[in-house]
């Protein structure tokens, strides 16, 4: 899976290339690239007790003007979890619309692989068992400038192939 992952986000950079061409070559504004801090609450939805839990981490991405309003673009995460999830990280492509001078709304869609902490689940843990799934992940968000800075504030909602339900808000700093 970690294989269909990485040729997914290749070829998304290999697609965004000749947008960020021509964005460079029109009066659209200039790629944007991004990191930043994220925190958020991941339900896993198995229906037991302690099956959620806070997820503290990073992501990073980049996004390619394709005219005034749209954009496309790429981006990763990695999180640690103090719950149910011991940590997690995956890859996304985005796609969205510019609001106004500094706000945007997205969908996007990609891989996530979760690393469960099944010692919270399994008495005696067993070992040697593999304690890692990972599937298609589906979302929207909303991003926005705080001032005229680089510093923008996100808040998103995901789901990993409809079983879990993800929501998370951060800062990001654009450069």
């Amino acid at each position: 899976m970690r294989k269909i992952a990485f040729t997914t986000l290749a070829a998304m950079g290999a697609m965004a290339l000749p947008a960020a061409a021509q964005a460079q070559s029109n009066d659209t504004p200039a790629v944007e690239t991004y990191i930043g801090a994220s925190a958020g609450i991941h339900d896993l939805g198995i229906g037991l007790p302690g099956d959620d839990g806070g997820i503290y981490g990073v992501v990073a991405g980049v996004d390619v003007p394709v005219g005034d309003t749209f954009f496309v673009g790429a981006e990763g995460n990695f999180h640690l979890g103090d719950g149910a999830i011991d940590s997690e990280y995956g890859v996304a492509a985005r796609a969205g619309v510019r609001v106004g001078q500094s706000g945007k709304l997205f969908v996007r869609g990609g891989y996530q692989e979760v690393d469960v902490d099944l010692g919270r689940f399994v008495t005696p843990a067993v070992v040697g068992l593999d304690d890692t799934d990972g599937d298609y992940l589906v979302g929207a968000g909303v991003e926005f400038g705080l001032g005229d800075g680089p510093i923008r504030m996100r808040a998103g909602v995901d789901t990993i192939s409809f079983d879990s339900t993800r929501a998370t808000v951060g800062l990001l700093f654009n450069f």
